[in-house]
């Protein structure tokens, strides 16, 4: 005599045929551009007082070490320049934060990874400049390459909860900084057809990163109607200087028509002041600053206010950036930047940890969980960064994947409806039904919009666990990314064009 399937069974084949089907985008539980703001560790009192004190001291302290050029820029705004430093006037500020873009689009090569930075629009990426990829087999450090970068973006162009890449590490295997610059490019925009950021490493640099995005875009007026690559720029220098070098790239950018990311990167009880409020009140007045200088060049062109205060641990003078006061400090400044009505971006998701063990997973969750909730826009290095900034690591990227997609459950929130809040429901199951809602329609039509699964995370019983050889999670993490980088990248350019870029350009990538 057969055996009947048992419900429970059966409702299950059904739960895992429904978690098998891909949704539309627009169906997914979690998805880039979700809205937070929900959580605001900063009052309005509060936030009123980092302000006041953000435009005292531009006034009183100013900026030292702008270009001659800044200079002249700055100064014909409204701009006073004296003992080599300039100060700004709360006027002008005020003026050109009215100029300022208040709604930007950042853009993927392919438009279905567009960015809409307006409101509390939330997006996680990667970041950094770290110099050492993590082996977690043999839990060693070794120098990152070109091909380690390219591989990072193959990886994030297949993660659905890493919406942009932003250069995580640095190409150490070319020593030559121009070829570096123009390689990082194309590592990059070859692997992923999201967003990208990148720096570079002089001015004289640019023109040539110019001539290379043209012909990845298939022209000027192609590049500057969806400009795919955007600059971020360490403009300043803490406490309160510009970064001369980085002003003279940003200018050059902003002519070209890219974005620009106003990166200020203090490091509280360092070069920024020790107290959190303190903190964010520097990196607040020198971004300031920033939207003073692109303004008074281009108004209203796209730029990011980049506020990414950091962390130091004062026992030890080392960087914390898997903190609970780095993730008040990102969320602290996401406040400020809807304080202004200007996009913005701050770190979440670092961890100290130097492998991908518990102690980054907590590092990782708390800052990208609250830089989600204080809806920021841009969460930059939420995946795959480890020894505060110095590794990234493949298999903790991948692993990240998991962790955000949590952060932006969190993010999206609880929706109460008449629907979500079904007490017919509740009686058909409890007078009527089962007693259980596992085989409800409900259920089965909720299951894959109203909750997030782990790709990688385990949920199995102990004894499944067991019965599937106790599977371990850095292995599995292992074989998805093989498993990514066996594939042929969805982003490689077209052959001809590719010919063209090798031949213009010394290309390190093999063919």
């Amino acid at each position: 005599m057969t055996a009947k399937p048992s419900r429970r069974s059966g409702g299950r084949a059904a739960r895992a045929a429904l978690r098998a089907a891909p949704l539309a985008h627009d169906q997914r539980p979690v998805r880039s551009g979700m809205s937070g703001g929900q959580y605001r560790p900063l009052s309005d009192a509060g936030v009123a007082r980092i302000h006041a004190a953000a435009l005292d001291a531009l006034e009183q302290i100013g900026l030292a070490d702008a270009p001659p050029s800044g200079v002249e820029i700055m100064t014909a705004a409204g701009a006073e320049y004296r003992d080599g430093r300039l100060y700004f006037p709360r006027a002008l500020v005020e003026d050109m934060l009215a100029k300022a873009a208040k709604d930007i689009t950042l853009c993927g090569r392919d438009p279905m990874h567009d960015l809409s930075l307006s409101d509390h629009r939330v997006h996680y990426g990667t970041a950094g400049a770290a110099v050492h990829m993590v082996d977690v087999h043999g839990k060693e450090y070794r120098d990152s390459t070109i091909q380690d970068l390219h591989d990072a973006a193959r990886i994030v162009d297949q993660l659905d909860n890493l919406h942009f890449l932003q250069r995580p590490m640095v190409a150490r295997d070319i020593s030559d900084n121009h070829e570096m610059d123009l390689n990082t490019i194309y590592a990059c925009t070859s692997g992923t057809r999201k967003h990208v950021g990148t720096s570079f490493t002089e001015p004289d640099f640019v023109p040539d990163a110019i001539e290379l995005l043209h012909m990845i875009a298939g022209g000027e007026d192609a590049w500057r109607a969806r400009p795919f690559v955007s600059n971020s720029n360490c403009f300043v220098v803490p406490p309160m200087k510009f970064a001369t070098e980085s002003c003279e790239v940003m200018e050059k950018c902003i002519a070209a028509g890219m974005p620009v990311l106003l990166l200020s990167a203090g490091m509280a009880g360092a070069t920024a002041p020790p107290t959190i409020a303190g903190a964010i009140v520097q990196a607040v007045a020198e971004c300031l600053a920033g939207v003073v200088y692109v303004n008074a060049i281009a108004p209203g062109h796209p730029a990011i206010f980049g506020t990414w205060p950091f962390v130091v641990d004062l026992r030890t003078g080392a960087m914390s950036g898997g903190s609970g006061e780095q993730a008040l400090l990102s969320a602290g400044c996401s406040q400020m930047h809807k304080f202004y009505g200007l996009p913005g971006g701050a770190v979440g998701g670092i961890a100290d940890s130097k492998l991908p063990d518990m102690q980054a997973g907590y590092e990782q969750m708390c800052s990208n969980v609250l830089a989600g909730l204080s809806g920021l826009n841009m969460v930059y290095e939420a995946a795959g960064m480890h020894a505060s900034l110095l590794g990234f690591c493949h298999e903790s990227l991948i692993l990240g994947n998991d962790i955000i997609g949590q952060a932006l459950r969190c993010v999206r929130g609880i929706e109460v409806t008449e629907d979500s809040v079904n007490v017919e429901l509740m009686k058909s199951v409890c007078l009527d039904g089962p007693g259980h809602y596992l085989g409800a329609d409900e259920t089965l039509s909720l299951m894959q919009t109203e909750y997030v699964y782990p790709a990688l995370g385990d949920r199995t019983s102990p004894k499944e666990w067991d019965e599937r050889d106790k599977p371990d999670l850095i292995e599995n993490a292992t074989a998805r990314k093989e498993a990514i980088l066996a594939e042929r990248s969805q982003a490689t350019f077209d052959p001809i064009t590719d010919a063209a870029i090798r031949a213009r350009f010394n290309i390190h990538l093999p063919g």
